[in-house]
């Protein structure tokens, strides 16, 4: 199967998730409004009820996230994995993508242990890179660090999650030793992984530009027909501002300047969902096979992971944590 044919096999759990994400976007909207309005009404401080509409709806958000939305993400990683593998799919991509997750973790528990297990594991490679820039000493080192530390989360999101294929890959394996061989395929093959570079951030950009860009301009052209509510907002900040004795700034006192501010907010808030759910598996797609293909073409050995140990703490735990299981 070709890259394009497995995205558009597994787009079912994209769909999903965006379905998942928007629910979640519009019971935050209604309970921080649903705030707003009460406490605006009942004491005339409505930014005050807006930011507690706010806080219940990321909790009830974050609960029905933790307990279903994994179920998307993990289920289209195992089935891009088989399918880069194995050169096919089943007709229920869907259903065979969950029940191929609850068979690997079995629990909601164990899943979220093995893959905060993985990001551990992966973030720890990232700092010794990192280090490498701060070694170069002064501001130039720690303005190196920092730029890396950035590019270097992205590359970790995307080996993270081909890890974890890797372990739905591995059916003989624990979790636990299946990550480790994950993590030794990164240090034996970090050369040849690192040409997804152009692809993980040429797209990402892209996309950003592209997506991002049309909704900001969609955002602003709306509230900027609405001056009088971001006039009433803006009031209702600078009250809140002043009475802190804080130094008011321009994009809060300008509606205008509020306005862009929202619009921008917004506008990244939904081109994070639809990045997430669209772009971003279409550019796994291809990092996965070249993961994968790296993998089973060259087994990480022994000696590979005593190298990794060396470097990792969280590896070296683990690997004894699995000798003794």
């Amino acid at each position: 199967m070709t890259n394009g044919e497995v995205y558009k096999k597994t787009l079912v759990f994209s769909v999903k998730r965006l379905i998942f994400n928007t629910i979640c976007v519009l019971v935050i909207l209604a309970l921080s409004t649903a705030g707003f309005l009460i406490v605006e009404k009942m004491s005339d401080n409505g930014l005050i009820g807006l930011g507690i509409g706010l806080v219940f709806g990321i909790i009830i958000v974050a609960v029905l996230a933790h307990f279903m939305a994994y179920t998307y993400k993990a289920g289209q990683i195992a089935m891009m994995t088989r399918a880069v593998t194995e050169g096919s799919l089943p007709d229920d991509v869907y259903g065979e993508g969950k029940r191929v997750v609850k068979e690997k973790f079995l629990t909601v528990a164990v899943y979220y242990a093995a893959t905060k297990l993985i990001q551990r594991i992966f973030n720890e490679i990232g700092k010794l890179i990192t280090g490498a820039g701060k070694a170069i000493g002064g501001d130039t080192g720690e303005g190196i660090a920092g730029a890396v530390n950035i590019g270097i989360q992205v590359v970790i999101g995307f080996l993270s999650d081909c890890c974890l294929g890797w372990v739905f890959y591995r059916k003989d394996l624990s979790s636990g030793k299946a990550t480790l061989e994950g993590a030794g395929i990164f240090f034996k093959h970090g050369k040849t992984l690192i040409k997804n570079l152009g692809r993980i951030f040429g797209i990402g950009i892209l996309s950003l530009a592209l997506i991002g860009g049309a909704l900001f301009g969609i955002f602003y052209l709306i509230f900027s027909n609405l001056p009088e509510a971001f006039r009433s907002l803006s009031n209702e900040i600078i009250q809140i501002v002043q009475k802190e004795g804080e130094t008011v700034s321009i994009w809060i006192s300008d509606p205008g300047h509020l306005a862009i501010i929202a619009a921008g907010i917004i506008a990244l808030v939904i081109w994070f969902i639809i990045h997430g759910a669209f772009v971003r598996p279409f550019i796994l797609v291809g990092v996965l096979r070249n993961y994968m293909e790296s993998g089973m073409a060259h087994m990480p050995t022994e000696a590979d992971m005593a190298e990794v140990a060396k470097k990792s703490g969280k590896f070296a735990d683990l690997q004894k944590k699995v000798d003794k299981a």
